[in-house]
């Protein structure tokens, strides 16, 4: 816990280093200022495929500012630094930003109950707060996880609207709010829906006239229609399994706050440099971004507001990630060193991550400290081996209430347990435990079967990192 506190206090106390003087916006083109060895790390990503915007700012400047690849390969779009991102999980320093900001306008108490705002939301039995969701220590499940047991795929229309409906429905949340740590874009999308209430504007409205005008941000919005036409926008790609080539992945979300935010390089630079100059929000909030949850019995998190506070070999950064679809997305920041840098991939094997850790070592890898060694993945547990006869005591029809969803389970010919539902592809159950299965579907890692008093199998539940306990009653 000390070491947390100390990288946070690291990144807070740069930060009132390192306001700067305003700075201009970056020149506009397809092609900025370049450096050879940043141009090698995403040499694989040239030509007619998918690939990614790079922007770097140092002390102020734009040492490198690129794109490589290819936007859309139906028409032979190359990507420049002007060409438009959805740049998923990183749009939620802007949602903490919006909340920062209305409440400095004296419009959001960030102690107080959210029903308070937005009345549909279930009363869990404890008070959820605005700080709560910027933190993801709110309880609240994802709605990745939740959706995809409702029979949602990723590619499918998931709009704002339709993510609050579902939260409307849930009858239960993770753990007492303010107790644990599990991440939460459900959590991100009722902040917005908060701040749309207590500002009496929509989100897209109240973040372009507070955040993206002032900094100049003109081609920077919030989708909140997936049917908007935006020009110059990259599609998204994954690649083909097990042949050459790629697959489109259709972008149809419009999960306001968590994600869903377009934007080029360029304007993001702009973003890179309000963590200098603070032109919005000013010093004391661009401190406050930096500034860690806690929790209920002290302990100290690594996550801020909309940004994730760690360290790279030694020296103290925050940042985010994003993942949706084929989109992948990364932003880090080394507030002592005053360096920033974002990569904006449209491929799902993209690894942005990895690159913009690479691009820092080339500009600062003589202050970096040895590289991390890599850990080895722990092996799945096993259960007990379960003959058919026996797993035919699971079989049966499975509702959520919460979900107004149903899996069929059944013992196939090969004598395996499997789990279907006429929405995603069916999901072998191996058992891990007593009672305890693991799916071959990334949305069933733990089904756990519920007894009663006679020992008779009465429901299961759903538990992942994100989502806990959600209940599938066995209908008779």
């Amino acid at each position: 816990m000390k070491r947390r506190t100390s990288i946070a206090q690291a990144c807070v106390a740069a930060l009132s280093l390192l306001i700067l003087p305003a700075c201009g916006p970056a020149a506009t083109g397809s092609v900025g200022p370049a450096n050879p060895e940043v141009d090698a790390i995403f040499a694989d990503l040239q030509g007619d495929r998918p690939g990614a915007a790079v922007g770097v700012v140092w002390n102020g400047e734009v040492v490198h500012r690129a794109g490589y690849g290819t936007a859309h390969l139906d028409h032979g779009v190359p990507i420049t630094p002007e060409t438009v991102f959805d740049i998923a999980s990183i749009s939620k320093q802007f949602g903490a930003m919006a909340a920062l900001l209305l409440e400095s306008e004296g419009d959001l108490d960030l102690d107080a109950d959210v029903r308070g705002a937005v009345p549909e939301l279930p009363d869990f039995g404890a008070v959820i707060t605005a700080r709560h969701l910027i933190h993801h220590t709110s309880g609240i499940r994802d709605w990745p996880h939740t959706m995809a047991l409702g029979g949602i795929g990723f590619t499918d229309v998931i709009s704002f609207e339709k993510i609050l409906r579902m939260l409307y429905q849930q009858q239960a949340i993770n753990f007492p709010p303010g107790s644990e740590y599990a991440y939460s874009n459900t959590g991100y999308n009722l902040l917005a829906r908060v701040i749309e209430v207590q500002s009496g504007m929509t989100f897209r409205e109240y973040t372009e006239s507070r955040i993206f005008a002032p900094l100049g941000m003109t081609r920077t919005h919030f989708s909140d229609d997936y049917l908007e036409v935006v020009p110059g926008r990259a599609e998204s790609y994954a690649p083909v399994e097990g042949g050459e080539g790629f697959r489109r992945l259709p972008n149809q979300l419009t999960a306001l706050a968590s994600s869903s935010l377009h934007t080029t390089m360029d304007d993001f630079i702009r973003w890179m440099r309000n963590y200098e100059t603070a032109q919005v929000g000013g010093e004391a909030m661009l401190r406050t971004m930096v500034q860690p949850g806690v929790l209920t019995n002290g302990e100290t998190l690594e996550y801020a507001h909309g940004l994730s506070v760690a360290d790279y070999r030694g020296l103290p950064t925050f940042g985010h990630g994003g993942s949706w679809v084929g989109y992948r997305t990364n932003f880090v920041r080394f507030p002592e060193q005053n360096l920033s840098i974002a990569v904006f991939c449209n491929v799902a094997d993209c690894n942005p991550a990895g690159r913009a850790r690479r691009v820092a070592e080339v500009f600062i890898g003589d202050l970096m400290g040895p590289a991390p060694e890599a850990s080895a993945p722990e092996p799945d547990p096993e259960g007990p081996a379960l003959t058919a006869a026996q797993l035919q005591e699971y079989a049966g029809s499975y509702r959520s209430p919460e979900l107004d969803s149903t899996f069929d389970l059944e013992v196939d010919a090969e004598g395996r347990l499997v789990a279907s539902h006429w929405r995603n592809d069916p999901s072998v159950l191996s058992s891990t435990d007593a009672d305890t299965f693991r799916g071959t579907q990334w949305f069933l890692p733990e089904v756990r079967f519920l007894r009663d008093g006679a020992g008779r199998v009465t429901g299961f539940t759903v538990t992942g990192t994100r989502v806990r306990d959600l209940i599938f009653e066995r209908q008779e």
